[in-house]
Parts: structure tokens; sequence; C-alpha cells
């Protein structure tokens, strides 16, 4: 009998039989950890520290010694592998009520799973949904297992040919013979990598919850598919917990706060996913670079301007054209014969040409570019979302340049920064991803192993240093370095990823950076890449869902509404107004016909924080009556109003 050694994530470790499976490793421990558990990360001794394993089912053998993680419901390597088996019951189900639907791909989402299903032209609608729940619970509580079957490339086109299914024929060309497999569930057999669940058993609870229309491989030339999504869990009460955020969401929806609150729109002869900010939007822009800027002056950030475009030589030299040139808005040409230009992807290349319009001595670094940059990237339409995914949207950039021994200490400013900024505006949970490249795939990266040993270092050690909660995500850097990514939870526990630090020895290469250093030799800087907000459109749009549009007073573009009770004061209440403007409190006036509560009702869709009502008693007496939200601050001058709002403000800003 050959043993083999199982190292817990506790450091203990444990001897089983080569062969043993995570279920058994699970069942050794406890029944009851057995029946929790849905899958097992396993780490190979050839694997990097940092790798986080590599999640394969329950029954899979395991014939060597390796680190191993039994995961739950509670781990997101879990609930991948339960709504990926749960895209694959949803199959098994549709082919059971529409016989002959094809289907393209199935994958776990963020939250729950979709597929892409062809049927034949048959019309499928929201009305159609419950019976499909019905269907998929039916046949999970049959107890189904997941076989998984190695296949050849010969018997894999033969089987689905004989189907007619013209989408997994095409995966299956791409793949390489001795690396396919099936898994069957019930009376479905799927083309699937894995991994999947023991059995259906354990998928108690299904909510199908959209549907949209999504091309095959993205190319709107090909045919479109349905896309049913859903989501499904282990208890009832769990699926009953997430519809109630579910509802929430809806009520907090950015799209739905910004047309309430008059922030932003879009127009169709403008462009899909280019928004357009109203005044009000543009003042909650305005103010919320103009805190940022103040922070980075004290910090010694020097802002710059760069163009909306660039040659196209310019984004050849720093690879982005190579990596993602056939994906982008494609080359302007100009009348000049074989001259090209770019919309601008990345404002990163332009700071390294104004890096190298001077000599640069050690003496000068770190030297710290900061720019509210522009940048256009090209989304398909199906993938736009009111601000979070558009196709225009503005970086809040900077790109730091130093020397190696300053890396560290300019890093963890960063840090620093992105934490404050979290702090000020109520972001109080976070996790920070360190996101390194992925090993078995390294064509899609640019760049010299030891460059990217040297900044993944970093990026832990800061993130040590700082006493960060973090974790490593593989596979998830950026083609020309590791990144440090902030995922925040909003007021309803939704994860969104914000703030970002990356750290680049790759183009201060392609752009042949230099200092001349304190001996004399000429080196190359290293480059931070650094974007606390991300970007102004996705972080309004998180900030707006996270406060339900209850924005802080110092950011609000509306802090107080004037509102005369009726035309006789309205010359009083333009009196107060111009009062608060002058003391750089942003208010307005609201003297339309219509009556006080109305316009009251109508302010307060608009989450203005403060409301100044004035009448017959405040004109004589030159005061204002104060609301702030639903709670009366009482009789106030004119003076004492100017006070209360900038107290309020500093003490937000103070915290």
């Amino acid at each position: 009998m050959t043993m083999i050694d199982i190292k817990f994530p506790d450091g203990s470790v444990r001897s089983y039989e080569k062969g043993v499976t995570g279920y058994d490793i699970a069942m050794s421990i406890s029944p009851r950890l057995a029946a929790e558990v849905l899958a097992v990360s396993v780490k190979y001794p050839s694997e990097p520290a940092t790798a986080k394993g590599t999640t394969i089912d329950l029954d899979r053998p395991i014939v060597e010694n390796v680190e191993v993680r039994l995961l739950k419901w509670e781990d997101d390597e879990g609930k991948k592998v339960f709504w990926h088996s749960s895209s694959h019951l949803m199959a098994e189900a549709l082919e059971a009520l529409y016989p002959g639907v094809k289907f393209g791909i199935g994958p776990a989402v963020e939250n729950g799973f979709y597929y892409d299903v062809d049927f034949g032209g048959r019309p499928f609608s929201d009305s159609d949904l419950e019976k499909v729940e019905k269907k998929m619970l039916e046949l999970a509580r049959q107890k189904q297992a997941f076989v998984r079957k190695d296949v050849s490339k010969a018997d894999a086109l033969a089987y689905f040919t004989a189907k007619g299914d013209q989408y997994k024929q095409e995966l299956i060309s791409e793949l390489e013979d001795g690396t396919i497999t099936y898994y069957t569930n019930g009376d479905f057999t799927d083309l699937c990598r894995g991994p999947h669940l023991r059995n259906t058993e354990v998928i108690k609870a299904v909510k199908l919850t959209a549907i949209a229309g999504a091309y095959w491989r993205g190319d709107q030339e090909r045919n479109q598919l349905t896309r049913i999504y859903g989501i499904t869990f282990p208890k009832k009460s769990m699926l009953d917990d997430y519809l109630i955020v579910l509802e929430e969401a809806k009520k907090r929806d950015h799209r739905k706060l910004g047309k309430e609150m008059e922030l932003f729109t879009f127009s169709s002869r403008v462009g899909a996913g280019l928004p357009l900010w109203l005044p009000r939007g543009a003042a909650l822009r305005n103010t919320l670079e103009n805190f940022l800027r103040r922070k980075q002056a004290e910090q010694g950030y020097l802002q710059v301007v760069t163009p909306h475009i660039g040659s196209k030589d310019l984004y050849v030299t720093s690879g982005h054209y190579a990596k993602y040139g056939k994906d982008s808005f494609q080359p302007i040409h100009t009348p000049q014969e074989g001259e090209e230009f770019m919309l601008k992807p990345m404002n990163c290349p332009h700071h390294c040409e104004i890096y190298r319009s001077s000599p640069r001595s050690y003496r000068d670094l770190p030297l710290r570019f900061a720019e509210f940059g522009t940048v256009y990237r090209y989304e398909q339409s199906g993938e736009l979302h009111g601000l979070t995914r558009v196709r225009g949207f503005t970086q809040d950039d900077a790109h730091l340049f130093c020397r190696p021994d300053q890396l560290q200490e300019e890093f963890e400013k960063v840090i620093d920064l992105i934490l404050y900024v979290f702090k000020t505006l109520h972001f109080e949970k976070y996790t920070a991803q360190v996101s390194l490249r992925d090993p078995k795939n390294p064509s899609k990266y640019i760049g010299s192993d030891e460059n990217w040993n040297k900044a993944e270092q970093g990026i832990i050690d800061a993130a040590k240093s700082k006493g960060l909660p973090y974790v490593v995500e593989t596979g998830e850097a950026a083609f020309y370095g590791p990144k440090l990514d902030f995922m925040v939870k909003d007021a309803i526990g939704r994860s969104w990823q914000l703030g970002t630090i990356q750290v680049d020895y790759n183009l201060p290469e392609r752009f042949e950076l230099e200092y001349v250093d304190a001996d004399g030799q000429k080196k190359r800087p290293v480059m931070i890449h650094r974007a606390p907000f991300g970007s102004l459109e996705r972080f309004v749009a998180v900030l707006l869902e996270h406060t339900a549009g209850h924005l802080p007073l110092w950011l609000h573009p509306d802090q107080v509404k004037v509102l005369p009770v009726s035309e006789k004061y309205a010359d009083y209440a333009k009196k107060v107004v111009f009062l608060l403007n002058n003391s750089e409190i942003r208010a307005s006036i609201d003297d339309r016909n219509e009556t006080l509560g109305k316009r009251i009702r109508e302010t307060s869709l608009k989450r203005v924080p403060v409301l100044a009502i004035v009448g017959e008693k405040e004109q004589a007496e030159g005061t204002v009556s104060v609301r702030r939200g639903a709670a009366d601050a009482g009789s106030m001058t004119i003076d004492g109003l100017i006070g209360y709002i900038r107290d309020a403000v500093r003490d937000e800003l103070a915290q």
C-alpha cells in the first residue's frame, strides 16, 4: 500500500492511501463536514507559494503529496462549483422541456450562472422561467451524480455532430486531443473541464433571474443566442434573503437614482456607452476631483494633461496595440497617407512620454504625474451597463516613477491614499486582492521573469507591511505587471472592484526610460500605476448604490435647496441663495408655482440633504427654517446656517 501526505491549511499533515479523494478526506474528519464540502482545492509541491491551488471534483483521486483545502459554500471557489453545476442542471431541464435545444457556454459568474441557448427559433420569455425552475428542482431531488469522462477528440466531435450541436463542435475543434472531458448528470452530457458537485442533491433553491441576448462568442456577425441567468442555493432561506437584497438593489440602481437626481443621461445619437453628465452630475464629479486633487497636492503629485488621441505607434511601443488592438476602437486615418491615430485607451503611455521629455536624475525621483484622463475602450453593446460598463470613462490616474529603493515606500503611500478615500466615503468593508500572472499561460504577458518576480514580491511585501487583509488571485494580473485591487462591499453586501495599484518594470523598458543614478550610471525607474477611484463613472455608480443616493453633505451637488412658501417670499429666498453661494455652499432655489408639499417631495426625491424654508416669519426675522433629511433642525439665521453647513462638512471630512 502506497501512502501520500496531505497537508491542511492549519499546517497539520495526515497520511492517506494513494488515490484518496477529497470526499474520503472530509469523511475521515467528520461525516458532517463531508456533507457540507462541495469540492476540494489541491496545491502541488511544484506550484509557487502564492498559488491558491486547483479546484477539483470531490471524487477525483489524489495520487501525490499535496496541500488541500476542503471547499464549502462559504468559499468563493465552492460557490463557483455549485453554480457551474447548476448551469448544467438548468441545461438538462431545458433539454427535457425543449428537445433539440442547443447550447453555447454556461459558466458560473459572480452571483450565479448563465447558459447561452439556441432554441431554434422557438419563443422563450420571462413567463417560461418558472416551469424551468420547477423542472430543475425535480431533477435535483433525483440526486443525480455528476460523472466525469475523458474522451478523444474524434469521439467528442462524433457525439455532438450526431446531436446537431454546432456550437460544441466548434469548441471541440479548438481543443487538443487528450485534454477533452465530458460531464454527465442524468440524461444530459456536456463538454466541460469541471469541476462539479458530487451530485445534484445539495441544490435546494433555484431562481432564474433574467433573459438577455448574446451573440455567439461575442461576434455580432454570428447567431444571437438566448442567455438565461440564474442563481441557486443550498437552503431555501438563503434564496429568500437574496431576493430581499435583490429588491433593495433595484431601489438602489444607480441608473434609477441618476435619473431621479438628474446626474447623467445617455443618448442614442451620441452613442451607446457614452454618458452625458448633467449640471448636477458635473458638480458631483468636480467635487470628487477636487477632493482627490487636494490630497494629491499634499503628497507631491504633479498634475498633467494629455490629449484624447495618440499615434498608433505610441500604443505599439507600449504593447497595448498588440494585446488589445483588434478588440479596440479602430485606428483613425488622417488625410496624410500612413498617418494613424487611436482613441486613447490608457493614460500610461502618454505619461511615459512626459517622463522622457527631460533628463532625469536620481534626485528628481520619485516623480508623480496625475491626470483625470478620459479613455476609450470598446465594449460589446450587450455588455454595457449604466455607468459601470461604458465605452468612455475618466480615470483618476497617476503614474509614479521611482528608484527601486523607493518602491515599497511609494506603494505603501498609495495604499494609504486609497484607504483614506474609502474611510471618507464610508466604504468600511474591503479586501485587497493581489493579482498575479498565470504561470501556465506566459504568452498573456510582456516582460522578463526577473521583472515579474520583483514586481509580484514587491506588492506582497507592501500588503503585508500595511497589515492589509488580502487574497492572492493567479491569472488576474495586467499584461504588463501584477496589481493590488481593492474589493469593497457596499451597504447591502455586494462586492465591487474599485481602487487599483500596479507595479510595472516593463513599460520603463519599452519606452527606454532612464535616470542618472548617484554613481553616474543610467538606470531604469520602476513605474507604479494607481487609481483610487478606478474611474469616476464606476465610482459614482457604486457610491450611489452604496448610499442609496443619500450622498455626504460635502459631496452632494445640491447641498441646500431654498423653498419660499409662496411667490411673495421669492426675493428673500434668492437673497439666501446668493449669500450661501458666496460662502461656497452649493445652494439653489425652487420657486416654481407648485404647492410647498409637492416641492418638498420632489426635492426629497433628489436626496437634497438640507432644506431651507422661508416665509413671512423668516423674512421678517432674517432667518430660515432648516430641515436635515427627515429631522427638523429648527430656525437659524443665514450666518447660522452657513456655520451649520461648514461644521457638518468639516465633521464629515475629518472622520
